[in-house]
């Protein structure tokens, strides 16, 4: 057993996501790990699920973390607990639908304290809670990303630890692809049958998991349950963040208006912030890496207030997060949010705008969405990047730890959004690009939620 210290890395924005879009460099699935681990099978025969052969770009990134759900499919590189997929065809559509629940294996209900890191906290450079919004991440991240401290380390670099007692209940891997070319392997660990863990982007596993499951080969899932103990060797990660979340199907977060706009991401609304589990010494060594500094610390990604502009919206009628399959589902959502580190500071994030998804700063930071409601008419905000300033003016370069990290709006207006509220759960939007001045026509979009 290791010694219980450590927790993981994560990946900020901009030119970060870069690196992580271009994934890890090399593989080795045959690692050192610890000899006295406790790794057991539940089960007597394997379930190993082949994914059908479809366009070499189609990636499976993450499999079912409750059996009630369809995963749907992923808006970018670097997306997680979803599917990946370019060139659609009905081969991949029928997957879409395909039950990848698995029963047994989870014993009990209810929370567990989390008392093991994920990551060695020597090994983490930061810790970026949820709520990040980026590239075709247009609606908060949920789940928090763990920085190595060397970020462009090769594949397996760093150990990855189970954080409390459990059974793997999925071990899934992405297939390769020309953006893709090593192993992203993704593990859900069942603490109780309502309480789970997701990791996810591991290089590789651990010799005494390989025992059990073999090698999975890219494009197939094992879903035969597998007990672990905590401080248990998972496998390996490196070249890219690991990501991590935590969700309790007990909880139902309270900024989700419509719950069954997120039926595609059924755990999603069960999101839970891990530091509500982590007990001392490893919460307090993690908060140590996490720059966030205002409650919630793990950050938040509900933001639905209802008669409100602030929160999620999705074009009228598609659905939100659908079970169907939908292509580019994301090109239907906007968010009205704040950032994860500096929640004082507006983002806007718009999963269509002129053919990409993007996010802005607001220049000047006002009107807060919270604060426009149907009386507020016509609202025009103004778009220009976000920045990071440190205490002393300087800028963060996104990789150091500080615990005084302001963001601020850049000083170029890049374009304009009108925005009108026109019930309490729907409004309009357009937008306008290189210019300040704009008044609504033909290119207004409804929004429900």
């Amino acid at each position: 057993m290791r010694e219980e210290f450590g927790f993981s890395s994560v990946i900020v924005i901009g030119f970060v996501f870069t690196a992580l879009i271009l994934g890890a460099a090399g593989l080795s699935l045959f690692l050192k790990g610890d000899s006295n681990l406790s790794v057991t099978s539940l089960g007597d025969d394997a379930l190993i699920d082949p994914i059908p052969k479809v366009n070499k770009s189609f990636v499976v990134d993450r499999l079912l973390p409750n059996p009630s759900s369809r995963l749907p499919i992923c808006p970018s590189a670097t997306a997680t607990n979803c599917r990946m997929v370019s060139g659609v065809t009905k081969e991949v559509e029928s997957w879409a639908t395909k039950d990848f629940s698995i029963s047994g294996g989870c014993v009990g209900s209810g929370s567990v304290p989390l008392s093991v890191s994920p990551m060695n906290i020597a090994d983490i450079g930061l810790v970026i809670p949820m709520g990040l919004m980026v590239g075709d991440h247009v609606t908060p991240i949920d789940h928090m990303y763990f920085q190595p401290l060397v970020f462009h380390s090769k594949p397996d670099t760093y150990d990855v630890y189970a954080n409390a007692d459990g059974v793997i209940h999925e071990i899934s891997v992405e297939p390769l692809s020309e953006n893709n070319k090593y192993k992203k392997i993704r593990l859900v660990i069942r603490h109780t049958c309502d309480f789970y863990s997701i990791y996810n982007l591991l290089t590789s596993l651990s010799p005494q998991i390989l025992k059990v499951v073999g090698e999975v080969e890219p494009g197939r899932s094992y879903r035969k349950p597998i007990k672990v103990k905590v401080g248990d060797l998972l496998g390996k990660i490196g070249g890219q963040t690991l990501d991590l979340s935590v969700n309790y199907d007990k909880v139902i977060l309270p900024g989700f208006l419509v719950p069954e706009h997120y039926a595609g991401e059924a755990w999603k609304i069960h999101t839970v912030d891990p530091f509500d589990y982590f007990i001392d010494p490893v919460k307090s060594q993690l908060l140590a890496k996490n720059p966030r500094q205002v409650s919630p610390r793990g950050g938040k990604i509900d933001y639905d207030i209802d008669g409100r502009l602030v929160g999620n919206w999705f074009i009228e009628g598609s659905g939100g997060y659908p079970l169907k399959y939908i292509p580019d589902v994301y090109k239907n959502h906007v968010s009205f949010a704040y950032d994860e580190i500096d929640p004082t500071h507006v983002i806007v994030s718009f999963g269509n705008f002129f053919g990409e998804a993007r996010q802005f700063s607001v220049r000047g930071n006002p009107p807060d969405p919270k604060d426009i409601s149907l009386d507020s008419g016509i609202v025009k905000y103004e778009l220009v990047e976000t920045e990071y300033v440190l205490l002393d003016g300087s800028h963060w370069d996104r990789f150091s730890y500080s615990d005084n990290i302001r963001a601020v709006s850049g000083g170029r207006v890049m374009g304009v959004a009108l925005v009108q509220m026109i019930s309490d759960r729907k409004m309009k939007l357009q937008f306008f690009l290189n210019q300040t001045e704009a008044i609504f026509d033909e290119g207004a979009v409804i929004y429900e939620r």
